[in-house]
C-alpha cells in the first residue's frame, strides 16, 4: 500500500485553482474518429451493404438483356472544296469547338429520330417495340385487329418509336478525333443493329439534304437572270452582225482577252488596202524601171541583151577571119568577099535587134505607167471606204462591247449555277467508318458491375446512415470531447472493464483501473490550493453511470496515500455503498438526517483501514426533505474534525433534488459521465442545474470508455502495466 506522501498533496507554486485541473485530451486523429464511428455501428453498416447487394443481384437478375450496337461515324471538319463561291462553304472562321457540338446536337436531334422511324417502318414494326418492353396487349394503339392503321393511330405510333429511339440512343465523341460513336440499345441485337447503322445513314442525308436545300434559293434566283439575260445576249450580239453586215465590216482575226473582251485584229478592207499599197509599190518600182529603160539611160541592158551579144561574137569572129584572109588575099577575092557580105548582114541584124530592143523598152514603160495607176485609183478609192468603215467603228464598238459585256454576266451566272448545283451534291464531309454488326452478347446488365454500384451504393447510404446516427447520439466518445462540448475540465477516464470484476479491479494496485482513478485523485490535486478538496460529492446525469463505483474507487484510492477519509452514501433512494463495501445498512445517513445525534455509531469500518463508511441507511419516505435540513452541513463540519477527506456518493441530478442540495454542504462535486450513453444536452442541463445553485463543478470523470480510446490523449494511456516488483512500485 502507498505510504502517505505529503507532496502529493502540495500545490505547485503560482497554481490558479480556478483553471483546467486536468491537462487537455488530445483529440484522435480525423481517421480514426471514423474508424471508430465505422465500429460502432458495424452491424448496421454491413446490413446495409448487404440490403444493397441484394437488391443488386435480384435487380440484374430480373432485368431484360440490353443489347447495344455501334456504328462510327467520322466527321471532317474542312469540307472538299469543289467550288470558290463564296457562301457556299461552311465557314472558316468558325472554331472547331462549336462545329463539332453542333454536329453532335444535330446526331441527338428530334428530326434525325423522325427520318429514322420513316427510313425503318418502325410505326409499323411490332419487333421494335417489343425491343423497348411493349407488347401488343399492353398497349391500345396496337390492338386495331386486320383493320389498317388509322391516321391518329399512326401519327401516335409514330411518336411513341421516335421517344423510343431518342432514349435508346446515345451520341459518344472519341476523344482527340474526328470520329463519333452512334450506340443504340435495346432488348433485340437485330433492332439494335438496324437503329445504329439507319441513324448513321440518315445522318449523311439529312446532311446533304440541308446542304442542297441552302443552295435552292440560289438556283432559282440564277435561273431567272440566266433567263433573261441570256435574251439579251442574243439580242446585243444579232444587233451587232445586223450592223456589221449593213456597214460592210469584217472583222477579221477576232480574239478575246482573260476579261471577255473581244479584240478585232483587221478588217477586211485593211487587208485589201494593205495589199494594194505593196501592189503599188511594185508597180512604182517597174515604172521608174521601165521609164529608165526607155529614155536610153540605160545602154548596159541593150549591151547586155543575149541576142545582141550572139550576134556580135559572130561579128566578131567573121571580121577576125576576114582580116586573116585579106593578109593573104584582096578583098575581092571570093572568099574575103564572103566574108564582107556576112558581116554586113550581121551588122544590119544587129541594128535591127537593137531597134527591137528600144521599142520593147518603151512598150513596157506605157504597160507600167498604166498599171501605176490603175492601182493608184483601187489604193484611193479603199482609203476612202476605210475612212467610212472607222467612222462606222465607233457604233461598232458599241455593239461589240454591249453583246462581250451581256456574254460575261451570262457566263458568269452561268458558272455560279453550275458550281451551286455541284456545291449541292457533290460534297460531303460524313462518312461511315465501321458499320454496326449485330452485338453478339447483351451489354447490361453486368452482374460485376451491378455489384461493384451496389456496394458503392450501400457504403455510401451507410455512410450517410452513420453519421445521422452519429450526430443523434451525441454522447462523449472520447476524452477531447469533454472541454471541447462541455467546457469543464476533464479529471480522467476510466476504462471499460467488460466483464471483469470491477472491486477486484481496483483492490490490484497494478490495474488499469487503479491508475485510472489514481490519476483522478493527482488531477484533483490542482483543483484547489490547499490540494485534493476535503470534502466533495460525486454525482452524474442518470444512474448506472458508475458514480458509486467511483467514490468508492477515489475513497480507496485516497486511503492508501495514508489519508483518513469517510465515505458516505448520500444516495438514499437506491444505495450501494454499503454493497461495495460489505457492510451492514440497517443504520445510516437517514437516521442522522432525520434526528439521531449519534452519527458516530453509524459509521461503520471497512477493508480499508483507513476508509470508514456511512451507509445510506433506511429509505426515507422524502430524501429531499431529509436533505434541505441543516443536519448534513452539521455532520460535514463535526467530521472534518475527525477525517481528512470526506466524499458523498449523491443521486443523479436529472429530475432529482438531491444533488443540488448536497452541494451547498461541500467544497465541490465530481461529475461523473459514461462514455458513448449520455446525450451531451443531458449532462449540459446537468451542470447547469449545478451551476444554477452556485456548486462548484471540479471537473468530469470519463468512465466506461473503451480501452482503444485511452492511447489518444494525455500520458502514453493505460494499458502498459508494469514490470517492476511491488517494493519498487511503493518506491515510486
Amino acid at each position: 500500500m502507498l505510504q502517505n506522501n505529503p507532496a502529493a498533496d502540495r500545490v505547485p507554486e503560482g497554481f490558479n485553482p480556478d483553471s483546467d485541473p486536468a491537462p487537455q485530451e488530445l483529440a484522435p486523429p480525423l481517421l480514426v474518429q471514423y474508424w471508430q464511428a465505422a465500429v460502432r455501428w458495424k452491424w448496421v453498416i454491413a446490413g446495409i451493404i448487404a440490403f444493397a447487394l441484394a437488391v443488386g443481384l435480384v435487380m440484374t437478375l430480373l432485368t431484360t438483356p440490353q443489347y447495344t450496337a455501334k456504328t462510327r461515324i467520322e466527321i471532317s471538319r474542312d469540307q472538299k472544296k469543289v467550288t470558290n463561291l463564296e457562301g457556299v462553304e461552311s465557314s472558316e472562321a468558325r472554331r472547331d469547338i462549336e462545329f463539332y457540338q453542333t454536329q453532335y446536337a444535330l446526331l441527338s436531334a428530334r428530326s434525325l429520330a423522325e427520318r429514322v422511324s420513316k427510313s425503318l417502318r418502325l410505326a409499323e414494326n411490332t419487333a421494335f417495340f417489343e425491343s423497348q418492353g411493349i407488347t401488343p396487349e399492353g398497349s391500345s394503339l396496337f390492338v386495331t385487329g386486320n383493320r389498317p392503321l388509322t391516321a391518329t393511330q399512326r401519327a401516335a405510333r409514330e411518336k411513341m418509336a421516335v421517344s423510343l429511339l431518342l432514349g435508346g440512343i446515345s451520341i459518344e465523341p472519341v476523344r482527340g478525333s474526328a470520329l463519333v460513336d452512334i450506340r443504340y440499345t435495346s432488348a433485340s441485337p437485330q433492332v439494335s443493329a438496324k437503329v445504329a447503322n439507319a441513324w448513321a445513314q440518315q445522318f449523311i442525308q439529312a446532311s446533304m439534304d440541308r446542304r442542297f436545300a441552302s443552295t435552292a434559293d440560289a438556283r432559282s434566283f440564277l435561273e431567272g437572270r440566266l433567263a433573261d439575260l441570256r435574251g439579251k445576249l442574243e439580242a446585243s450580239e444579232r444587233n451587232l452582225v445586223n450592223y456589221a453586215s449593213e456597214k460592210g465590216i469584217v472583222a477579221l482575226d477576232q480574239s478575246r482577252d482573260a476579261e471577255g473582251k473581244t479584240t478585232v485584229g483587221r478588217t477586211l478592207a485593211s487587208t485589201d488596202l494593205e495589199s494594194l499599197n505593196d501592189s503599188l509599190t511594185k508597180a512604182t518600182a517597174e515604172r521608174i524601171a521601165a521609164e529608165a529603160r526607155a529614155s536610153g539611160r540605160s545602154e548596159a541592158d541593150v549591151a547586155n541583151n543575149s541576142g545582141i551579144m550572139s550576134l556580135r561574137q559572130r561579128r566578131a569572129e567573121l571580121a577576125a577571119e576576114y582580116s586573116r584572109l585579106l593578109v593573104q588575099f584582096e578583098p575581092g577575092y571570093p572568099t574575103a568577099k564572103a566574108l564582107s557580105e556576112q558581116i554586113k548582114s550581121l551588122d544590119q541584124a544587129i541594128a535591127r535587134e537593137e531597134g527591137r530592143v528600144r521599142s520593147v523598152r518603151s512598150t513596157d514603160y506605157s504597160e507600167a505607167v498604166k498599171r501605176e495607176t490603175a492601182l493608184r485609183e483601187q489604193v484611193e478609192t479603199l482609203k476612202g471606204r476605210i475612212d467610212n468603215q472607222q467612222r462606222n467603228s465607233i457604233q461598232y464598238n458599241i455593239y461589240q462591247r454591249e453583246a462581250d459585256t451581256n456574254r460575261q454576266i451570262y457566263d458568269g451566272l452561268l458558272q455560279r449555277y453550275k458550281e451551286i448545283g455541284a456545291a449541292g451534291v457533290a460534297s460531303n464531309n460524313i462518312s461511315i467508318v465501321d458499320p454496326a454488326p449485330v452485338p453478339g452478347g447483351p451489354s447490361s446488365p453486368n452482374l460485376i458491375v451491378n455489384l461493384i454500384l451496389a456496394l458503392l451504393a450501400g457504403i455510401a447510404m451507410a455512410g450517410v446512415v452513420v453519421f445521422g446516427l452519429e450526430q443523434i447520439d451525441e454522447g462523449l466518445r472520447n476524452p477531447s470531447d469533454v472541454n471541447r462540448l462541455l467546457q469543464t475540465p476533464l479529471l480522467g477516464s476510466i476504462p471499460d472493464l467488460g466483464d471483469a470484476d470491477t472491486l477486484a479491479a481496483l483492490r490490484d494496485t497494478k490495474s488499469a483501473l487503479s491508475d485510472a482513478y489514481f490519476s483522478v485523485r493527482s488531477n484533483l490535486a490542482f483543483t484547489t490550493d490547499h490540494g485534493v478538496p476535503r470534502t466533495l460529492m460525486v454525482t452524474s446525469t442518470r444512474p448506472a453511470e458508475g458514480k458509486s463505483i467511483t467514490s468508492v474507487a477515489l475513497a480507496t484510492v485516497l486511503g492508501r496515500t495514508g489519508k483518513s477519509v469517510l465515505m458516505i452514501d448520500g444516495d438514499m433512494r437506491s444505495p450501494s455503498i454499503h454493497g461495495l463495501f460489505d457492510v451492514r445498512n440497517d443504520n445510516g445517513l437517514s437516521n442522522f438526517l432525520a434526528g439521531d445525534n449519534d452519527w458516530r455509531a453509524m459509521v461503520l469500518p471497512s477493508v480499508a483501514k483507513t476508509v470508514s463508511v456511512m451507509p445510506a441507511g433506511p429509505i426515507p419516505p422524502s430524501a429531499a426533505e431529509l436533505l434541505s435540513s441543516d443536519r448534513l452541513l452539521m455532520l460535514i463540519k463535526e467530521a472534518r474534525e475527525l477525517y481528512d477527506h470526506i466524499i458523498i456518493d449523491c443521486p443523479p441530478v436529472m429530475g432529482l433534488a438531491d444533488a443540488p442540495l448536497v452541494s451547498r454542504t461541500v467544497e465541490g462535486c465530481i461529475f461523473v459521465v459514461q462514455a458513448s450513453a449520455v446525450p451531451v444536452r443531458g449532462v449540459r442541463a446537468s451542470l447547469n442545474r449545478l451551476h444554477s445553485v452556485h456548486a462548484r463543478v471540479f471537473g468530469v470523470v470519463l468512465t466506461k470508455l473503451e480501452q482503444r480510446r485511452l492511447g489518444y490523449g494525455y500520458g502514453y494511456g493505460y494499458g502498459y502495466g508494469y514490470g517492476a516488483s511491488d517494493e519498487s512500485r511503493e518506491r515510486t
